[in-house]
């Protein structure tokens, strides 16, 4: 789901992985269909997607988004983690595994 200003804090329940990316970024094309692979294969978690851009700017600064792309695990409103640039497959796997345990350690 995409989010924006004026619907992220409504969408953000459980456990959520956002990715940030933007519309020129050669890495986030790379990275967003690996991530659409990865959070495919799971039931514990829902991804969403800011596309960085001046319509997104009020949930880019609430976030503290610094570039691109970049990718939140969060319970709720609360950023669990935070990964910043283009990752491998492999160890993105293993790192999102080990983030959103940590987020849904959080949900009791």
């Amino acid at each position: 789901m995409k989010l924006t200003n004026e619907n992220f804090l409504k969408e953000l329940k459980g456990v959520s992985v956002i990715e940030v990316s933007g519309e020129s970024c050669a890495n986030c094309l790379t990275l967003m269909p690996i991530l659409n692979k990865l959070i495919s294969q799971r039931n514990d978690c829902v991804l969403h997607h800011i596309e960085a851009s001046e319509d997104s700017m009020e949930i880019i600064e609430a976030f503290d988004i610094q570039a691109v792309p970049t990718i939140l695990v969060m319970k709720d409103d609360y950023i669990v983690a935070r990964c910043r640039g283009f990752q491998p497959e492999e160890i993105l796997e293993i790192w999102l595994d080990d983030k959103i345990n940590d987020a849904k350690k959080l949900l009791n």
